[in-house]
């Protein structure tokens, strides 16, 4: 089996299929298994307006997310992304506003996978990248189509392009991958 290395050795991936992502960050080491092309052949369900790309040069968790765990995803995903290696810094986030509730919260809620320690945009990165893992892609999916009442408020209560209203709610749908500058 050849295996190519990545810019970083950090990531391995495995040159026959299946694809195997090996990762060493912060906060977890392991490997998984990507069985579908990156991008393509998601849920029916699922239909993300933002790759993770977009959303990382848009500006996004005030820069901190993913910036020691680069090495497992494409190079390009970070050409432009506004990042912020020491602390968060909801000044690059897109709408210059903190939008996110701290990790802290999401595990004490119970919404953290134990494969994806960072959240949701962990989890979407590794699914836009090909990963499937069953229940836990149901489970994200519909945590998904539930922020979506976000859109409906924004809808309600702002003028159509109006992007300074109610700017808080259209940073967290960018957090979930909604494109709130169209609304």
């Amino acid at each position: 089996m050849e295996e190519v290395r990545n810019h970083n050795s950090c990531m391995n991936i495995k040159a026959d299929r299946p694809l195997e992502i090996h990762f060493h960050d912060k906060m977890q080491r392991g490997y998984y298994i990507l069985e579908e092309p990156s991008g393509k052949n998601f849920h029916p369900d699922f239909s993300p307006e933002l790759t993770p790309k977009e959303m990382l040069s848009l500006g996004v968790f005030g820069g901190k997310y993913m910036t020691d765990c680069q090495e497992e995803f494409p190079t390009d995903w970070f050409s432009e992304a506004k990042l912020s290696p020491k602390k968060k810094n909801p000044s690059l986030n897109y709408f210059g506003i903190d939008a996110s509730l701290p990790l802290k919260t999401w595990q004490e809620k119970g919404w953290i996978h134990p494969a994806d320690p960072r959240g949701w945009f962990q989890w979407y990165c590794r699914y836009y990248q090909g990963r499937r893992l069953g229940e836990e892609d149901l489970r994200q999916i519909k945590r998904w189509k539930a922020i979506r009442r976000h859109a409906g408020a924004i809808r309600k209560n702002c003028a159509p392009g109006d992007l300074t209203c109610r700017r808080k709610q259209r940073q967290a749908l960018l957090h979930w991958a909604y494109d709130s500058r169209k609304i």
